[in-house]
């Protein structure tokens, strides 16, 4: 069965908290919320104008909180980027605490990506060394905590199948398993169905992401990521991808959780779930 949920990350954009997310997900009937952290304390978060979750955070009472809204979260999005030096040094200290606070609220997942650029010096066979060290120091905690660690294509990397069906190929874990987004392989240039048709054996979790007309024109092909769909699900070119992928998950008696990803305001979450109740009957 596949279950509706969204991203808090679509009040980003209207510097919005965390608790206004969480109270439209009660408003629009969804299940599931999915929610970025913050490894330290970010002040704009602490004046409530940005709706990520500090890891210093009490996990016991944000949990208790999404028990009073019916609330589950599907998946912690710690996606500080874990490919190069800097998921080294950052990236795997950040994803080790996300998978503890996941554990803490019950959650299964954490989303983790690459940047939007190639690292600069290093070569895709070094880029890939590195990415196996980094992914190598964060699964025993995944295994010891029993949480899922995701890889969502979002960059250079993570959007080059060989170099996914690489990374999944050396770890064969079920602890390292994919987060599916629509808007990020269609912006690659990539056929979104395509994409997960290939990865469909380690699917866990998807981001549903439409893309604008004028996004499209622009960015097609020359970029790997966006951050969540200026339109509504199904009011952009990407929507009969969309249908395409949602009805592949179906025919293929897929179960698990997909996030909405767009624009925050209430019109854009109503004709998003629209759209996908529609989908998925």
């Amino acid at each position: 069965m596949i279950e509706l949920g969204m991203h808090t990350d679509n009040w980003r954009v209207l510097s919005a908290s965390f608790e206004t997310a969480c109270q439209a997900a009660v408003k629009f009937g969804l299940e599931h919320i999915e929610f970025a952290v913050i490894h330290g304390q970010n002040f704009i978060q602490a004046m409530g104008y940005d709706p990520g979750v500090s890891l210093q955070s009490n996990p016991l009472a944000l949990r208790r909180y999404l028990d009073s809204l019916g609330l589950k979260v599907s998946q912690i999005d710690g996606s500080y980027p874990m490919m190069g030096p800097n998921g080294s040094a950052f990236g795997v200290q950040y994803v080790q605490q996300s998978i503890r606070f996941a554990a803490d609220i019950d959650c299964p997942m954490v989303d983790t990506v690459d940047g939007a650029f190639e690292i600069e010096g290093f070569s895709r066979d070094e880029v890939f060394r590195i990415t196996c060290d980094n992914y190598r120091q964060v699964l025993p905690w995944a295994e010891d905590y029993d949480v899922i660690i995701n890889v969502e294509p979002h960059g250079p990397y993570t959007c080059d199948g060989d170099f996914m069906q690489r990374l999944f190929d050396y770890f064969d874990s079920e602890h390292l398993r994919l987060n599916m987004d629509t808007g990020n392989t269609f912006i690659a240039g990539l056929d979104p169905l395509e994409y997960l048709k290939r990865f469909r054996k380690y699917l866990s979790h998807a981001h549903i992401k439409d893309v604008s007309e004028g996004l499209a024109a622009a960015c097609r092909g020359e970029e790997t990521g966006i951050a969540c769909s200026e339109v509504p699900i199904g009011g952009g070119v990407n929507a009969e991808n969309i249908k395409r992928c949602i009805a592949y998950l179906k025919e293929t008696h897929w179960s698990g959780a997909i996030s909405i990803e767009c624009n925050g305001a209430d019109e854009n979450i109503r004709k998003s779930v629209e759209f996908l109740r529609g989908l998925l009957g």
